[in-house]
């Protein structure tokens, strides 16, 4: 188990890159199309990558295992993580939204423990517990940040939660491709659903098409390699490396839209860096 703990670890950490860079090119992207548009196209090339997969390898890629009480459940919070969450993002500060949705771990953990009766030691608890106090540090919401409409942000991540346990907990004759289509499908829901409130749908031009292709890359490598990392190693295990995310994004701003981040950011960032570097060594070491 640790070998295969160390492997989900290190497919979390590849997850949590690939969807900083897809935030990248969302956030440049949503400058010029609709954010319900971009999570519609995103969704659809989605659809078409794992369905593509699926076939390959000789998989229907809807089953009848899809239209299981789990899956219908997984589909259902995925739908809300995604809709509250994008609706979080437009609505209320986005330092404030990033410092909710971290709290992700530590609904998942006690959740894997609860319902597949893993075993969270102390240490696991410690190490998540600072990796949480380094993000406070770093996004730093305070009081005055926070606003009822901040429980978007709150349902959003109680949504992407509960699909991080149904993942662990979806038949295992689904494969991850299948697991793809359904989750793309979701997304494409949720960007129709806010269309359907917002409208403005535009025709992209040459930039704006690059943006959005690139941003379905990054998310459709990063939802692949999330769905492995869930179904690898223990949720409690690999939950907690997460928290790369913030770090990864953090190299973006500076390079892409030239941030400069301040000493308690990058002394959260370094203490996020040592947590997960402890976790991986006692892995190796046990």
């Amino acid at each position: 188990m640790a070998s295969d703990n160390l492997r989900g670890s290190l497919w979390m950490i590849g997850s949590m890159a690939g969807f900083a860079a897809e935030d990248g090119f969302l956030k440049a992207a949503a400058g010029a199309m609709p954010v319900g548009e971009v999570l519609v196209i995103e969704g659809l090339a989605g659809i078409l990558c794992f369905a593509s997969l699926a076939l390959r390898a000789g998989s229907p890629p809807v089953p009848r295992a899809v239209l299981s009480g789990t899956m219908a459940a997984r589909s259902t919070v995925e739908l809300i993580g995604r809709l509250f969450y994008a609706l979080a993002i437009a609505l209320t500060p986005l330092s404030t939204a990033s410092a909710i949705l971290q709290a992700t771990p530590l609904v998942v953990v006690p959740g894997a423990a609860l319902l597949f009766r893993e075993r969270v030691g102390g240490f696991r608890w410690a190490m998540m517990a600072a990796g949480f106090a380094a993000v406070l540090v770093i996004v730093r919401p305070g009081l005055a940040g926070f606003s009822a409409l901040s429980l978007l942000a709150l349902a959003g991540m109680l949504g992407f939660a509960g699909r991080d346990l149904a993942t662990r907990a979806a038949p295992p004759a689904l494969s991850n491709a299948q697991l793809g289509v359904a989750g793309f499908a979701v997304l494409a829901l949720s960007g129709m659903v806010i269309l359907s409130v917002t409208g403005g749908i535009v025709l992209p031009g040459p930039r704006a098409s690059g943006l959005v292709l690139s941003a379905s890359a990054f998310g459709i490598a990063g939802y692949g390699a999330l769905t492995q990392a869930m179904r690898t190693g223990e949720v409690s295990a690999v939950t907690p490396f997460r928290y790369a995310r913030l770090l990864f994004a953090l190299v973006i701003g500076v390079l892409a839209f030239g941030e400069r981040p301040d000493v308690l950011t990058l002394l959260g960032s370094a203490v996020i860096v040592a947590c997960g570097l402890a976790l991986l060594m006692r892995r190796r070491i046990a």
